[in-house]
């Protein structure tokens, strides 16, 4: 039954996070489902592959780009997204939803790292612009607009506040590189997250690595795909440290002279397969996939992890078949992959 709460009280403030708690755990534990829910309320915009990812035409292209090929622009000035850090369902007394979180149900790994604003694209002709944004700019209103759905919002005021979830303009749209890693033998590094661990696409199976599209250290001069990419492959299937350390160059280390070296070498083919946008977050993935060669992968990949800080991991068969549940980005990658065997050399 319903019942009337003032918002000074203390006690009552505890009823609205308890709540609000509860919402969250339904979200964590039904992403699948609420995800196949939002993605009815755009029934106009394109899908990726037959998956949920929303995408629009200019942003897949007709065939894999090789990484290499993608220009990236930078706008250190753009104009502010039309929604932002929305209160719509905040508890009492919390200011935006990722302050929520972090107080009343924090996921293990949950920074505000400065990140890449994607503000408009064209992977038919290969091109991306980014401008300067923080990771936080997207959990306040991409979690925010899932968490209404899970509460069943009458009216959804927030999701339809942001309106297009393919209109960069409307919100702070941070991308995250979704890399299908797969041998030229046929198996893919397959990813379990956690949802006590991850804030985003937690109980969902993904590929791997992937990772919010972020610098390491000065933005305009770290703004690569590759190098971000790089440090992902350590980080997601060698359990490496996110933790650089100050003075750090990446260029000297290691394991990013071997990667790269394979890159040149052809020992690791990489390519760009499309754009795509969650509709329940609204998380937007740079869909790529690296072929490796099975000696390469060996080598480079055989102290592969079985839980990293994000969930499991584990190879499966690259056959065409997608597993479940999975994250949109994930399922659209696969598919393209499968579709441009022959481009990509498998």
């Amino acid at each position: 039954m319903a019942r009337s709460i003032e918002q000074g009280d203390v006690g009552d403030s505890r009823w609205h996070e308890n709540r609000w708690r509860e919402v969250c755990g339904h979200l964590n534990a039904n992403r699948h489902a609420l995800g196949q829910s939002a993605s009815r309320h755009y029934p106009d915009l394109l899908r990726v592959e037959g998956t949920p990812l929303l995408t629009r035409p200019e942003w897949v292209p007709d065939e894999p780009l090789p990484l290499e090929s993608v220009r990236l622009d930078w706008n250190p000035r753009p104009e502010p997204p039309a929604v932002a850090d929305p209160t719509e369902g905040l508890p009492p007394g919390y200011r935006t939803y990722a302050e929520a979180l972090a107080a009343l149900a924090p996921p293990r790994i949950f920074e505000d790292r400065p990140s890449y604003r994607l503000l408009d694209a064209d992977l038919k002709a290969g091109t991306l612009s980014f401008g300067p944004g923080r990771y936080f700019d997207a959990v306040n209103v991409g979690e925010a607009a899932a968490h209404e759905l899970a509460a069943e919002t009458p009216g959804l005021p927030l999701r339809r506040r942001v309106g297009d979830p393919c209109d960069l303009s409307r919100r702070t749209a941070l991308v995250a590189i979704t890399t299908l890693t797969v041998t030229t033998s046929g198996s893919y590094v397959l990813h379990w997250r956690d949802p006590e661990k991850v804030a985003h696409a937690g109980g969902l199976h993904q590929v791997m690595p992937v990772g919010v599209f972020q610098p390491l250290a000065d933005e305009h001069a770290d703004l690569d795909l590759w190098r971000c990419m790089v440090r992902e492959f350590s980080e997601e299937l060698l359990g490496a440290s996110e933790d650089y350390g100050t003075g750090f160059d990446q260029e000297a280390w290691p394991f990013h002279r071997d990667i790269s070296a394979a890159r040149r070498e052809g020992r690791i083919r990489v390519h760009c397969l499309g754009l795509g946008v969650d509709p329940l977050t609204f998380a937007v993935d740079v869909l790529t996939v690296a072929v490796v060669d099975d000696a390469t992968f060996g080598a480079l990949f055989g102290e592969l992890v079985d839980v990293n800080a994000e969930g499991r991991v584990r190879l499966a068969a690259f056959d065409g078949t997608v597993p479940g549940p999975m994250q949109p980005a994930g399922a659209a990658a696969l598919r393209l992959a499968w579709r441009h065997q022959q481009e990509l050399g498998r």
